[in-house]
């Protein structure tokens, strides 16, 4: 392949993700919103990306973050109003920043008016838009346990048959096998392309089929529920959906799609993204995040198993897909405390040789919110300052189980999504960070991260040598240097534990890369 290759748009691209209710609250209700997007368009545009990814801004009860869908053609209500959202989109397109939305098209919340439509009888037309399954012997139809906690089966007693939700109750399944929900979800892509909207981040996107009969998963641990995710993860007809989804939308609309495919792997990744198949442009997956232990049982680290994993991945789908690039989002703590050191001597150099072990891969980089200042981990005193509901389901199933509050706590600041879920922090001298325009006493809808006195946008761009303008000038790299975007990958020293080299290189031998990371503070390595 050569470093001059004509490419999609999209893989010279950084998508720079936003977090509404984190980063930045115009009208001082303690909520982040879609106007305070806007007003810090220029900030974002300073940074150099090109690509927004907005998480849900959907209307929604809000029980999930917005994950829970109410009505997908509505903005939610705490984060402005459709004027506010063509505003934005239309202050974009002046600075040359596409946008791309997340949608969850797996589940809807219970409020949606198709749900409701559904519950009332066993033959009404909307029945079967969701997973319906009668009991067996007075219990649920299988004992898989959900993803954020508890059991993926909730009763209904109007008509005495249970609902499928692999999230929470709130959260119910949609029935993909159903054409008509098919059809519906691709008429709302349809809708919010024609707005102007410049491609999709689709949530549990490889959710979408379940294994007809619901079969019993396997028993974890001490767990009551069992693991069911082969049944309702990368499904027998998931494929079949996506080249549908492509071939009905994606594929009369110069965009960038994004598939959220927990639980893939490698060969999941090229099936999704090799451009023969018509599927997706790339996915996101969490195999990487994995290596540090499960979701509340951290451990530490092995570089090598990293490494592995990176080169894997990089040669596999140099020919047949696209890797997404990403340390952190809103369901992942901070990079810079999970696996660099946030400590004061070391946070600066830690989060800026992260980002240099990411960014010179190829792929397409992402980067969350408040990541470009280093924002770091937080550790809440209280388990009442956390928002999270899986967080709170956590909390419940491990006190249920034994585990001690110490041990919870110490999970929850390792692991929990609220790590980067705290407001954005903007200044430091001004009240909650500067993340409200609101009176001293409204509260953020959570609690900043204190250290927002010493990690903020202010003291970041008064300093040239900061965390932001290392950043920038590696996303300047990215547009300079064709051989990032384009160029093959070769580990080197692949078995040394505190190192991580890699070098860019272009089948003529004509240029090279060679990229050196340490990840230790010890001066002897």
């Amino acid at each position: 392949m050569s470093t001059e290759k004509n490419n999609d748009w999209w893989h010279n691209s950084v998508v720079y993700q936003i977090y509404p209710r984190s980063f930045f609250d115009s009208n001082g209700d303690g909520i982040g919103d879609i106007n305070g997007i806007t007003m810090k368009l220029d900030y974002i545009k300073k940074l150099g990306v090109d690509i927004i990814w907005l998480s849900a801004i959907c209307d929604s009860p809000n029980y999930d973050s917005g994950y829970d869908v109410r009505d997908y053609y509505l903005i939610m209500s705490e984060l402005g109003t459709m004027d506010d959202f063509d505003v934005m989109l239309k202050e974009m397109k002046k600075r040359q920043l596409k946008l791309v939305m997340d949608l969850a098209m797996n589940h809807t919340s219970d409020e949606h008016p198709w749900f409701i439509e559904s519950k009332k009888s066993k033959d009404n037309p909307y029945r079967n838009f969701y997973h319906w399954a009668p009991g067996h012997d007075g219990k649920a139809p299988n004992h898989w346990g959900a993803c954020f906690g508890g059991p993926a089966w909730t009763y209904d007693i109007i008509t005495g048959e249970y609902y499928l939700h692999t999230f929470t109750t709130k959260q119910p399944d949609l029935n993909w096998d159903n054409p008509m929900v098919r059809d519906e979800m691709y008429k709302i892509m349809r809708y919010w392309l024609d707005k102007g909207v410049d491609g999709f981040r689709l949530n549990v996107i490889n959710f979408l089929s379940k294994t007809p009969g619901y079969p019993e998963g396997k028993y974890n641990n001490k767990s009551q529920y069992t693991n069911g995710s082969t049944y309702f993860i990368n499904g027998p007809h998931v494929h079949e959906y996506v080249q549908e989804m492509n071939e009905k939308v994606f594929q009369h609309y110069n965009i960038i799609t994004i598939g959220e495919c927990p639980g893939s792997h490698l060969h999941d990744a090229e099936l999704f993204t090799s451009p023969k198949r018509k599927e997706l442009n790339m996915i996101i997956t969490f195999e990487h995040l994995d290596l540090d232990g499960g979701k509340w049982t951290p451990k530490l680290l092995d570089l090598r198993c990293l490494k592995h994993h990176f080169t894997s991945w990089q040669n596999c789908l140099y020919d047949n897909g696209w890797n997404s690039l990403y340390w952190n989002n809103h369901d992942q703590p901070r990079i810079v405390s999970r696996w660099g050191n946030d400590t004061a001597p070391y946070r600066n150099l830690s989060a800026k040789m992260l980002a240099t072990c990411l960014h010179f891969l190829c792929g397409t980089p992402f980067i969350y919110q408040g990541e470009e200042i280093g924002m770091t981990n937080v550790r809440f005193s209280s388990l009442a300052d956390y928002r999270d509901i899986e967080t709170t389901n956590f909390h419940i199933d491990a006190s249920q189980s034994g585990l001690t509050l110490e041990e919870i706590m110490a999970a929850i600041y390792a692991k929990s999504r609220d790590n980067a879920r705290t407001p954005m922090q903007w200044s430091g001298n001004l009240p909650h960070g500067g993340f409200t325009l609101g009176a001293v006493d409204v509260l953020p809808w959570i609690n900043v991260n204190p250290n927002y006195t010493d990690i903020n946008v202010e003291q970041a761009l008064n300093d040239s040598q900061s965390i932001f303008y290392y950043y920038q000038k590696l996303i300047q790299l990215r547009r300079t240097m064709p051989i990032i975007v384009n160029g093959k990958y070769a580990i080197l020293h692949e078995e040394n534990t505190h190192i991580f080299m890699y070098n860019r290189y272009n089948d003529d031998n004509q240029q090279e890369i060679i990229v050196a990371c340490k990840w230790s503070s010890n001066k002897d390595v």
